[in-house]
């Protein structure tokens, strides 16, 4: 069961107006600071361009149809979640991750499976790389996530192929805490040749999804997941990855996320794109494990907080 004020967060967050939604991390972020109130009687409390442009289908979509009509599309997500044990989290709990709380793009709702763990989680890092990674790559991400896992953290990363799947059956080898965020629903699994993987980590670990659980795998979703487990970590180790490369995607979320940005010394020296961060103090590079938890130790920098609070009303 859920509360009211969760039913109405995620009701806002089926709020579509042709073809469109609604900001979800513009009504997370809204929601995390007290305003969810407002948000349901079309009111944006924050003056940015995302909320300038969010406001007139807000309105609308409020307009055309109750909050309350949109409950049953909640409830029968929810009803998709308990079939395969899945369980939620919103910003508005407690035990939504530590570390998300302080980025922009943060989702306003997980999907989980497993357990959360505030205080493990919130010592979580990402090892992260391509799906066709070479056998000296995935040596590496299994030698980075052992050695991180042995100092205490949390492994985190995406349950794709190659370095993904390295770095979670690691952690999982060695007893260790992983976190898979899945660009999926939480109902599905990709690839399918993880599903066991899958259910090893929401036994042991953590299985989180900020999609409705059932959302197909789409071209949008592995991008946006890279947003979360770039959030949920205090940096992200990338280990192998083309300039084409979901991961390092990630490494530029995570770098505009204030979150630590470690590239292997292997890698800066045969990606250009790795070097150019490096050399625009954007990452870190990294030549053994003692560098990595030097600069782990570090803080990390907070995201770029939205312009002042301020409600927005139509222009008269």
């Amino acid at each position: 069961m859920i509360d009211d004020a969760q039913m109405r967060l995620l009701a806002l967050c089926t709020l579509r107006i042709e073809g469109k939604s609604v900001d979800w991390s513009l009504l997370a972020r809204c929601a995390l600071t007290g305003h969810l109130d407002s948000l349901c009687e079309g009111f944006i409390p924050e003056e940015t361009a995302a909320a300038r442009k969010a406001l007139p289908l807000l309105r609308q979509g409020l307009a055309e149809r109750p909050l309350r009509e949109h409950f049953a599309r909640v409830e029968a997500e929810l009803e998709q979640a308990s079939n395969v044990e899945a369980e939620l989290v919103t910003v508005l709990d407690p035990e939504y991750p530590e570390n998300l709380r302080t980025v922009t793009d943060l989702p306003p709702f997980l999907f989980y499976r497993g357990k959360l763990d505030y205080q493990a989680d919130a010592r979580s890092v990402a090892v992260v790389g391509t799906r066709n990674a070479t056998d000296l790559g995935l040596s590496r991400a299994r030698a980075v996530a052992r050695e991180l896992s042995e100092a205490g953290y949390t492994i985190s990363s995406g349950l794709a192929r190659g370095v993904d799947t390295a770095a979670h059956r690691t952690a999982l080898h060695f007893g260790r805490r992983t976190i898979a965020v899945i660009g999926t629903g939480i109902t599905k699994c990709y690839p399918k040749e993880n599903a066991d993987l899958a259910e090893e980590i929401a036994e042991q670990g953590l299985i989180a999804s900020q999609f409705w659980p059932s959302r197909p795998p789409g071209r949008d979703t592995f991008p946006r997941r890279n947003h979360v487990t770039s959030g949920i970590s205090l940096g992200s180790v990338v280990i192998e990855a083309s300039g084409t490369s979901g991961a390092k995607m990630q490494a530029r979320v995570a770098a505009e996320q204030g979150r630590h940005v470690l590239l292997l010394q292997s890698l800066v020296d045969q990606q250009p794109w790795a070097r150019k961060m490096v050399e625009d103090k954007r990452a870190t590079v990294v030549a053994n494990t003692e560098q990595m938890l030097e600069k782990l130790g570090s803080p990390v920098r907070e995201a770029q907080a939205p312009p002042p609070t301020q409600l927005l009303f139509d222009a008269k």
